[in-house]
């Protein structure tokens, strides 16, 4: 059987005037990236918390291991998993998307890049670095207000 995806149109900029386009760009470099809203509160995205959450994610499903690629797929699923059980927690008006991408250290750099057309006062975003002897992991956590 197949799933179907249906989504709404985006919004005209004439609908939704507050929205504004964002950039980010998440090499492997980087130890992290984030974006976070003005103020801290109760019903705000705070990066610093969700890095740690996505970091926390990381270590306990990677730990010391070394690169294996038939186990990317079950790293990347529990890292995720993982991840949005720990936002879950937080009981923020949020919708979220994870992904996770792990990638062997070869010498070959990884450059990943996103595009964001929202309002910057309620949705964040937060792309995490993790680098390790054999693998680098990022994970980039999107949140948009509900």
């Amino acid at each position: 059987s197949s799933v179907g995806f249906h989504s709404r149109p985006p919004p005209s900029p004439q609908q939704l005037p507050t929205l504004v386009a964002a950039t980010h760009t998440c090499r492997s470099d980087l130890l992290g990236l984030s974006s976070t809203m003005d103020d801290e509160g109760d019903h705000e995205f705070v990066s610093e918390q969700v890095n740690d959450i996505v970091k926390n994610a990381v270590t306990k499903t990677l730990g010391a291991s070394p690169y294996n690629k038939e186990r990317v797929n079950a790293w990347t699923n529990q890292i995720i998993d993982d991840t949005l059980k720990e936002l879950t927690k937080l009981d923020k008006p949020f919708k979220y998307v994870v992904t996770s991408v792990i990638m062997q250290k070869s010498g070959s750099p990884l450059h990943t890049g996103l595009a964001l057309y929202w309002d910057t006062k309620t949705d964040g975003v937060s792309c995490v670095q993790v680098g390790m002897d054999t693998m680098d992991c990022i994970t980039t956590v999107f949140a948009a207000m509900i």
